[in-house]
Parts: structure tokens; C-alpha cells; sequence
């Protein structure tokens, strides 16, 4: 028999040695921390190789004050990815008891990339010995010293922006209502939980956007405002019906911005320096919400105040006083009732229609109450709309939250109370139908969103609004239902005229040569 030569046998057993050796080893690796291990002693090494700078950040300042900028930079460390890579890390709930934050502990360190430059935060010890001194906590910032020149000041900024990003989505807001004259406090606050939001709201997709991207770019506004010389602050009318929702819509901005909200009952009000007192005791970053504005200038309201107060409440001195605010304003009648003096561009500069219910608004109630896309009872639906049938969105999303467990029911109670409407004669919207339009109104110099309607005889008109008792900004679940409808988003003494064609398409054309923009021209 012939064998197998020593050497190549040699060579089989060293092979087979070297990929046992190797497979053993990676699973050691693999199944340990060695390669972590590993690693950090290779960067503690590269570390000491460059020169550094450290910088102290003390939780308390000479005067035994709190140093918020302490506040600001434990907020964006506690938002790094790397604080979960930390040695250990402290577990915390937010408002939502479903929201888990991680917050740094004490003596740990974190690492930060900005501009290519690394970074290292440490967290040192909590204790505080006498309330004060060198033994309390702060936050120590390690940078090499050729990339503090460079990064320095520009990630110092890059801190304080997240960091007011950050405490601006935890922020619960709270909802004020002013006092009466012979009390103490002018202001008393509850946490705001209404659950409306922009997501909820039954309103065209595009006009929705137009709505968000009005509100943000308010948000990003300031250094605009201040070049012109002019207050951060915006204003807006909302007016309609009862039911067609307004309170819904003023709760979802609210969520939007993360403002605040100071809802006026203006029977607490009882002069002018009460006005301006209450105006200069609200925040910034707040709404200040005054309903049932046709009421209060029209006399009906019990409230004692006059045009002159209203007005210098509006766009005063004293109103600016503050930035960053947005004042909201409600109607339950048409703007015809009001002194055009008080919508004027400048105190008002958003208008915004909330007319009743028809079939496209129903459609999208549908899908939201019911998570109907179609039913075989549309139809029947729709030409009831077309006889100039209408219900206010409150009152079919009622109906729809009455019977969510039987579609069908739903709808067919939908028909009959449409039917019964019908045959009862109406309202004045009730008979107005027809297509929607944007356009531009040459008559002012503010935004406006309403719809225009076909009458029964085939004229277009604007849709007028019947008048409704006082919608009460706490009222219950049938007048702050979500849905509502804003049909028709004019810009309004601008350069440009978007008009929405039968086949769904924007267009548009310049109004005056050498306007290549599409600008707002509020307060004009």
C-alpha cells in the first residue's frame, strides 16, 4: 500500500490547526466584549496623542444661581444616539407614561461628532455639599485644541437650537382663562388634552398644507419680522356656523406651534386697562383666542366694551409688548356684521370660512368616523347634498360616533336627517352648492379662505353663514366635532392669482411685471 508523503501530511495537520485556531478565536470575539475592549484602549491611545482643551459647564453660576445654558446642554446630550452606548444610563417617563426618555448619569462620558471634529461630554458628580460649591454638578467638555477655533462657537449654537427644538416637543401646553377683576391671580391654567389635531381635522388636503405652511413659516419668521420693523405676531378670523368647527381647528394650531393658549371671556373683562393688563400678563409663544367676536361689537354680549378697546387690543401699543403670539378670532355670523374697521389688514390677517357640511366634507367625515372609502349609499347621499341639503359637520359626525358599530345605519340616519332639513326648508347655506375656486380678492390686503357656491338659480355667490348661538370654546362633544370644511384659500392683494382649474390643476399668473414671488402682503 502506498502512503501518503510525510510533508504533505505536515502541511494537512497545520491547515487544519490554523482554521480550528481561527474559528475558535472569532468566536471568542463574537460571544465577548473583547473587540469592544480592544477598541477603546486603540482611541484612549490615539487620544493621548493630541492635545486637548476642556471646558466646564457648572450647574450653578458665582451667585448661586442656576446656569441654563447646564439646562440646555444636558437636554441635547440626553438626545445623542451615544447616551444608550453609555456605561450606564438613567431611565425616565415624560408626560405620555408611553414615553421613555434616557438621561445621562452621573461620571459617564459621551461622545459627539460636529463638523468632522470629535467631542466628549462628562457628567460629573450630583452631590452637592452645602448647597453649592466645587463638588456640584456640571458637565465637562473635552475638544481638541486645533478644532476649538474652528467648531467652537458654531456647535454651542447647533446645541442651543436642538435643545429648544427638544423642550418645544415635550412642552405641555396649558390652557388660561382670565379671572375676574376682584381676584388675585388674572390668569388660572389646566393642562390642554383635546385630542384635535391638523391629522384629525376633516379638511382638503391642499388647503390643510397651505394652513401648516402658513403656521410654520410664522414659526421661522423672526429675523423676517424684525428687518421690517414690525411685531412677531399673527392674526387670524375664523368664522362660520356653529358646529362647523372652529374650536377644533384653534385646538389643533395650538398643537401644531406647542403654543400655549389664553382663551378671554370677555364678560370678566371690565375696561380698557383691564384689557391691556391681561394682554401684557401673557407669555410668548402663546394664542390668544377671543370667540363670538360679532356678538361682543354688535351689543348682544354682555360684556361691556367698545370698538375703540377692541381695536387697541388688537394692534396697540400694548399689544406689542410681546412677540411670537398668535390671536385667534371667532365668529358665529358673517364678516358683513362686523365693523370693517376691526377686519382691516394689519389687525387681521388671516380670514378663514367654515361653511356647513356637503358631500366632498362628508366623504372625508366618512373616512374618518366610519373608515369609509365608498358605500354603495354614497350615491343616495350625494343627491341629497344636490337638493341644497346641509348639516353642520358636528352634527354628522354625531350621528356617525351614534352608530360606528353599523355603517350602513350611519349613513342612512345621515339621509334622513338631510332629508328632514331639506323638507324643512334650510338654511342660507343650506341651499347654496357649486364648485371651488382660489382667487385672489383685490378688495383688501389680508388672505382670505371661504368657498363660492351655485345658487339654485345658477348664479355663483359667496356662501353666507347662518347665525348660530355662541360656540363655546369648552363645549361639548357635539359642537367641537372635528369635521369642518374650508373650501375655497384666496391670497389676497398680492402679486400673484392661483386659481383651481375644473380639472383640479394650479395655475397661475403675475399680476404686475417683475413679480416673481408668491408673497403674503399682510398689513398692507
Amino acid at each position: 500500500m502506498k502512503l501518503w508523503p510525510w510533508p504533505w501530511a505536515t502541511s494537512i495537520s497545520t491547515l487544519f490547526f490554523i482554521v480550528v485556531s481561527t474559528f475558535l478565536v472569532l468566536r471568542f470575539f463574537r460571544k465577548t466584549s473583547a473587540l469592544q475592549i480592544l477598541n477603546k484602549w486603540w482611541l484612549s491611545f490615539e487620544d493621548r496623542l493630541h492635545v486637548h482643551q476642556s471646558f466646564k459647564v457648572p450647574l450653578y453660576n458665582h451667585h448661586f444661581q442656576e446656569n441654563h445654558l447646564y439646562r440646555k446642554i444636558l437636554t441635547y446630550l440626553d438626545s445623542l444616539p451615544s447616551v444608550q452606548d453609555s456605561d450606564y444610563t438613567n431611565l425616565f417617563s415624560g408626560h405620555n407614561p408611553a414615553d421613555i426618555y434616557l438621561h445621562l448619569d452621573a461620571n459617564q462620558t459621551i461622545q459627539d461628532i460636529f463638523l468632522g471634529a470629535k467631542l466628549s461630554w462628562t457628567k460629573t458628580n450630583d452631590a452637592v455639599i452645602g448647597g453649592v460649591g466645587s463638588d456640584s454638578a456640571a458637565l465637562v467638555l473635552r475638544i481638541k485644541k486645533k478644532d476649538k477655533r474652528r467648531v467652537f462657537r458654531q456647535y454651542f449654537q447647533h446645541i442651543l437650537s436642538v435643545a429648544e427644538e427638544i423642550e418645544l416637543r415635550r412642552k405641555e401646553i396649558r390652557l388660561y382663562t382670565n379671572s375676574s377683576a376682584g381676584e388675585s391671580s388674572r390668569w388660572r391654567s389646566v393642562a390642554f388634552t383635546h385630542p384635535a389635531s391638523f391629522d384629525t381635522v376633516a379638511m382638503d388636503a391642499e388647503l390643510k398644507n397651505k394652513v401648516k405652511l402658513d403656521l410654520d413659516q410664522f414659526l421661522k419668521s423672526k429675523q423676517y419680522y424684525h428687518r421690517l420693523g414690525r411685531v412677531w405676531k399673527r392674526s387670524y378670523l375664523l368664522y362660520g356656523a356653529s358646529g362647523t368647527g372652529k374650536s377644533s381647528f384653534i385646538a389643533a394650531m395650538a398643537k401644531f406651534l406647542c403654543y400655549d393658549i389664553y382663551d378671554i371671556d370677555v364678560s370678566k373683562v371690565t375696561d380698557g386697562s383691564n384689557w391691556k393688563t391681561l394682554l401684557m400678563q401673557t407669555t410668548s409663544k402663546s394664542m390668544i383666542v377671543i370667540e363670538d367676536l360679532d356678538r361682543l361689537l354688535s351689543g348682544k354680549s354682555t360684556a361691556v366694551i367698545s370698538v375703540s378697546s377692541m381695536l387697541n387690543f388688537m394692534d396697540g401699543i400694548v399689544s406689542c409688548c410681546g412677540e411670537e403670539r398668535v390671536m385667534v378670532f371667532t365668529m358665529n355670523g358673517t364678516k358683513d356684521e362686523v365693523d370693517q374697521a376691526v377686519l382691516r389688514p394689519g389687525r387681521v390677517d388671516v380670514h378663514i370660512h367654515f361653511p356647513l357640511c356637503d358631500f366632498s366634507t362628508f366623504k372625508i367625515l366618512a373616512s374618518s368616523y366610519l373608515g369609509l372609502k365608498e358605500h354603495k349609499l354614497f350615491t343616495q347621499v350625494e343627491e341629497v347634498f344636490q337638493t341644497g341639503a346641509r348639516l353642520s359637520p358636528a352634527e354628522v359626525g354625531e350621528i356617525m360616533i351614534s352608530n360606528r358599530n353599523s355603517p350602513t345605519r350611519a349613513l342612512k340616519t345621515v339621509i334622513t336627517a338631510l332629508q328632514a332639513q331639506s323638507n324643512g326648508g334650510g338654511d342660507s347655506e343650506g341651499s347654496n352648492r357649486g364648485p371651488r375656486n382660489i382667487e385672489k380678492n383685490r378688495e383688501s390686503g389680508h388672505w382670505r379662505w371661504e368657498r363660492r357656491t351655485m345658487d339654485r338659480t345658477g348664479r355663483l355667490a359667496k356662501e353666507a353663514t347662518s347665525e348660530g348661538d355662541g360656540e363655546s370654546f369648552f363645549g361639548d362633544t357635539k359642537r367641537v366635532a372635528r369635521g369642518f370644511c374650508v373650501n375655497q384659500f384666496g391670497k389676497v392683494g398680492g402679486f400673484r392669482n392661483w386659481r383651481k382649474t375644473t380639472s383640479g390643476a394650479m395655475s397661475s399668473s403675475v399680476e404686475s411685471e417683475g413679480a416673481k414671488r408668491f408673497v403674503s402682503t399682510e398689513g398692507q
